[in-house]
């Protein structure tokens, strides 16, 4: 994947994930500034996207820890270098267990 092509993945991915904050009834607020996305829960934790482009990773900070996502051309998604988890069930269990929220992921 060109630096190019991995940027475009980043930005459809962060996009997403905004639209579905804005459409969704919940007190979560966000702010994209300079590529990163940093969404504030109701009880002030934060969860931090931030892209790498040197090693064309999304990374993921939460209250747990932080993950590293690799985009899978052949399943046409992000997953975590880890275990292969896939971004939208990792991004559904964190939302749930760090701001009470839920949401289906499709990404």
């Amino acid at each position: 994947m060109t630096e190019s092509e991995f940027n475009d993945k980043v930005d459809a991915t962060l996009e997403t994930i905004e639209e579905m904050l804005d459409e969704a009834e919940t007190d979560l607020d966000y702010e994209n500034t300079g590529g990163v996305l940093t969404v504030i829960c109701e009880n002030r934790s934060q969860i931090i996207f931030t892209r790498q482009a040197p090693v064309k990773q999304l990374w993921l900070a939460t209250k747990t820890g932080g993950f590293h996502f690799d985009f899978d051309a052949a399943l046409n998604t992000w997953v975590r270098d880890s275990d292969q988890t896939p971004l939208s069930g990792f991004l559904q269990q964190t939302f749930k267990d760090q701001a009470g929220e839920d949401f289906n992921f499709d990404l």
